[in-house]
């Protein structure tokens, strides 16, 4: 008679076995990352969150040594002539040529420049001799009405220098010429006004009288 315990070993064996397999677990897939979200654009912004650039224009800032234009505007037309004669290490001169093309006359001509030009060229209507310091010598002559450095008594603006000359006849022309001291080197350019006053003239087109001077 065959033994019961030899015929229950293959089945124990195979009990086992599946026991075992079942009880192992398969290794489950592991999550993969979600995709980040895509930033979205927004109004008013960028896809990455900054700001969008305006559509608005912005203002132009002003060149150095500008000048703005006066309130007041007076309508006699003029030609203006500006001719720079400095060296870049020396001193020189500035003539202005102004023809009035009105038949009114013109009580005073100013010329006006911005004083931070002192800095590096220093505008005079002299040069300083021993005729204008000597005590008893002759009486001086000269052309220039004012020379003020603003604010001034007559509306001067703070900031600017204003050299008065004059009259400018109906028809006629004023040569004026201005000395240079050049206190240090360097191109530049600046803005030079003429006025009746404090009211700017107008040139032949009928825009203010300005030039833009420029001085290698």
């Amino acid at each position: 008679m065959p033994d019961p315990r030899r015929a229950a070993a293959p089945a124990l064996l195979v009990l086992v076995i599946a026991g075992c397999l079942q009880a192992s677990p398969t290794p489950s897939a592991s999550a993969s990352p979600r995709a980040s979200a895509l930033p979205t654009a927004t109004p008013g912004g960028s896809a990455s969150g900054g700001p969008t650039a305006s559509g608005e224009p912005t203002a132009t800032p002003e060149p150095p040594l500008s000048l703005e234009i006066p309130g007041r505007h007076d309508r006699r037309q003029v030609a203006l002539r500006v001719e720079p004669d400095v060296p870049p290490d020396a001193d020189g001169e500035i003539v202005v040529t102004v023809r009035n093309l009105t038949d009114r006359r013109v009580g005073e001509l100013v010329l006006r420049w911005n004083s931070d030009l002192d800095q590096v060229l220093y505008l005079a209507p002299f040069r300083p001799s021993q005729q204008r310091i000597a005590n008893g010598g002759p009486p001086l002559v000269q052309d220039w009405t004012k020379w003020v450095r603003g604010p001034g008594e007559n509306g001067e603006p703070a900031g600017t220098t204003s050299l008065g000359w004059g009259p400018l006849l109906p028809g006629g022309v004023l040569t004026i010429p201005i000395q240079v001291t050049r206190q240090d080197r360097g191109e530049l350019s600046f803005d030079l006004q003429v006025l009746a006053g404090e009211a700017i003239l107008a040139l032949e087109d009928g825009s203010p009288a300005e030039q833009r001077v420029n001085v290698p």
